[in-house]
C-alpha cells in the first residue's frame, strides 16, 4: 500500500466530496433511476441509460476517494518548523527575468490546483524547490526555455 501525502486541508476537501457523493448524489441518482424505470421500456429509455451511466461515474469516484483517503498520510503543515522547503511549504518565488512574484504551496497530487497556487509535489518545480531555502535560486526547464526563480519567502501555514 503506497502512502499518499496530503495536507489536512486537502484531506478534508476529499472527505467532504465523498460525503456529498454518498449522502446527496447517490440517493438522487437512485431516485432518478427509479423514476426512469417507471417510464416503461428500458431498451429505448434515454433517461434510464443516462442515470445508470451517472450512477457508474458516482460509484467509481466514491471508490477512488475511499482508496485515496485510506492511503493518505495527513501532514499538518502548521506543525512544521523548518527553514528549508518541504511538503506543505508555501513559497514565494520571484521570476528572475520579469520580477513577477509567484506564490505556491507544495501539496499532494490529489489536491493540486496550479491556477490556485497549489503545486503538486510531483511537479518539476516542486522537486527543484524541496530542500532549498529563502534566498536560493532555482532553474526550471520549461517549454519556453530555462526560467530562473529566487525564493523570496517560505512559511508553513
Amino acid at each position: 500500500m503506497n502512502s499518499i501525502p496530503m495536507t489536512l486541508k486537502g484531506y478534508n476537501k476529499l472527505q467532504d466530496e465523498l460525503r456529498v457523493l454518498k449522502n446527496v448524489e447517490r440517493p438522487q441518482i437512485v431516485e432518478a433511476i427509479a423514476a426512469a424505470r417507471a417510464l416503461g421500456d428500458l431498451s429505448e429509455n434515454a433517461e434510464y441509460h443516462a442515470a445508470k451511466d451517472k450512477q457508474g461515474m458516482i460509484e467509481t469516484r466514491i471508490s477512488d476517494l475511499e482508496d485515496k483517503l485510506s492511503k493518505a498520510t495527513v501532514i499538518d503543515v502548521s506543525k512544521i518548523v523548518s527553514d528549508s522547503i518541504k511538503f506543505g511549504a508555501t513559497v514565494e518565488l520571484e521570476d528572475d527575468d520579469t520580477s513577477a512574484v509567484l506564490k505556491y504551496q507544495i501539496v499532494g497530487s490529489d489536491e493540486a490546483d496550479v491556477k490556485n497556487g497549489l503545486l503538486p509535489i510531483t511537479s518539476p518545480i516542486a522537486k527543484m524547490l524541496i530542500g532549498k531555502k529563502t534566498g536560493d535560486c532555482i532553474e526550471v526547464l520549461t517549454p519556453g526555455g530555462t526560467k530562473s526563480y529566487i525564493i523570496i519567502s517560505l512559511n508553513y501555514i
